[in-house]
């Protein structure tokens, strides 16, 4: 049986992990208590209802995966509140995970209201207006955007920011380079329209693999399925036929014109920055409106970090980067934290002159480190690369900026980079940093002030309740 959102929630409620809001207003309420609580870092899931200018029953959820515990619960890994735990245990399960196909069924929970033509109102739905700058509102921040190749016939799903033009037109914006925008500029350069269907309140697992870098070519649903071990349940939808969770909350389908255009933006993104402006973007046109009874809107709006993206997206990218240098051939790796996607740091035990540079070349460049990134940066085996304090320290003590430093340049980035001058390719540059004791004579490098393993291990076995 397929766990759909309010499965979730159940369980979240179970372990003490969701608290209730209501009377919340859709216009910037939501969103400053959104920003509010993430501010305080891993603060609980909240579910608004009762939204102001909305029948009850309506509902808002927020910060999802904002907690190591959620994390866990979504991915069906033994719970824990230390994040280098939750990676190590994340990157063990990726070695094993083998996509299981979805399956399609006739009848899901999703068709209970389904509207069509005059029917159509996008604004039944309460999708806040976030921060006060953006440039409407948007229903799409936690969602899933469902395209299909027009050539290799795969489905990609993503999550793109989907903002509200009216009652029957969406405006999606993607990053150049993206799966989703590969697919529609396929459609558009043979004067297609480019068929897409939106979900927009679902398992937290399907946003989450949405989110996810997964490599050119898989289903995300596939995906999905191989952490699950079951596979995931689909419907057809009826006017685009693209697969959609049979037990969605809401579901969206229409379709892009090559010419269709309308201001998209400004958005608060995850880089803290309204980074992209506002500038005409495609449009879908609104064909069909599919959601369950007291439908329950997901929302994740990026934001300056620390946040509940920046939060989660950081412990599944850094353990699909580690997997991916271990697949490149480098050895001794023992840890990675992608803190935002500007910062990656890998931790490393040194075994051969250049290892630390090759760690961090291929940190800075592999399929789910690729993007729009800023500083990679290696350290040894004594530094947690979590904590950025110790990396600071390496980074102040084990670095000499003149021999340590290598800059990339001509990268890849997108508009969202907010040090891009507007207009300009999505182009930027990588600092290669070896925060590292010299391999050539690592033996002789001081001595670190600190207690060895035995001796802490000896003292907290004796004083442990008391200073701990």
């Amino acid at each position: 049986m397929n766990r759909d959102l309010r499965q979730w929630i159940a369980e979240v409620e179970k372990i003490g992990e969701m608290q209730h809001l209501k009377q919340a207003h859709w216009d910037l309420e939501i969103g400053t208590i959104y920003s509010i609580i993430n501010s305080k870092g891993q603060a609980k899931a909240i579910l608004f209802d009762e939204i102001q200018d909305y029948s009850k029953g309506y509902g808002v959820l927020v910060n999802a995966l904002g907690s190591p515990l959620r994390v866990a619960l979504t991915l069906g890994l033994q719970p824990s509140s230390e994040v280098t735990t939750l990676i190590r245990s994340w990157r063990e399960m990726i070695k094993h995970i083998a996509p299981i196909p979805y399956t399609i069924v006739r009848d899901g929970p999703i068709l209970e209201n389904v509207h069509t033509g005059s029917d159509i109102n996008v604004l039944e739905f309460p999708a806040p207006k976030w921060h006060e700058l953006d440039g409407g509102r948007y229903i799409g921040t936690a969602c899933m955007v469902i395209t299909k190749d027009p050539e290799e016939g795969w489905v990609n799903i993503g999550t793109y920011r989907v903002m509200v033009h009216d009652e029957g037109a969406l405006g999606f914006y993607i990053s150049p380079g993206k799966h989703g925008w590969q697919h529609r500029e396929k459609y558009f350069k043979r004067n297609l329209p480019c068929p897409v269907a939106l979900c927009f309140g679902q398992d937290p697992l399907l946003y989450l693999t949405s989110s996810l870098e997964i490599p050119y070519g898989i289903n995300e649903y596939n995906y999905a399925g191989g952490i699950a071990g079951t596979p995931i349940e689909v419907i057809e939808a009826p006017i685009t036929g693209l697969p959609i969770p049979a037990n969605a909350e809401i579901v969206i389908e229409g379709e892009a014109l090559p010419d269709d255009r309308l201001v998209e933006g400004p958005f608060g993104e995850w880089t803290g920055y309204y980074g992209s402006s506002s500038r005409p973007e495609p449009v879908i046109r609104v064909k069909s409106v599919m959601h369950r009874n007291n439908p329950i809107l997901c929302g994740a709006p990026p934001a300056r970090p620390p946040n509940e993206i920046s939060f989660f997206k950081s412990i599944v990218s850094s353990g699909l980067i580690w997997d991916e240098l271990e697949k490149a051939g480098v050895p001794g790796i023992q840890g990675v934290w992608r803190d935002t996607r500007f910062w990656v740091v890998v931790s490393v035990k040194q075994r051969y002159a250049g290892h630390a540079k090759q760690a961090a070349l291929v940190a800075s460049q592999c399929h789910a480190g690729a993007y729009l990134g800023r500083y990679a940066i290696v350290v040894d085996e004594d530094i947690d690369p979590t904590n950025t304090h110790d990396v600071l320290w390496a980074l102040m003590s084990r670095c000499d900026p003149a021999s340590s430093i290598d800059i990339l340049r001509g990268c890849w980035s997108g508009p969202l980079d907010p040090i891009i001058p507007s207009g300009q390719k999505g182009l930027n540059s990588r600092a290669i940093i070896e925060a590292c004791k010299p391999f050539a004579w690592i033996d002789q490098f001081p001595a670190t002030v600190e207690p060895s393993k035995e001796l802490r291990d000896k003292v907290l076995s004796k004083w442990g309740e008391r200073i701990t």
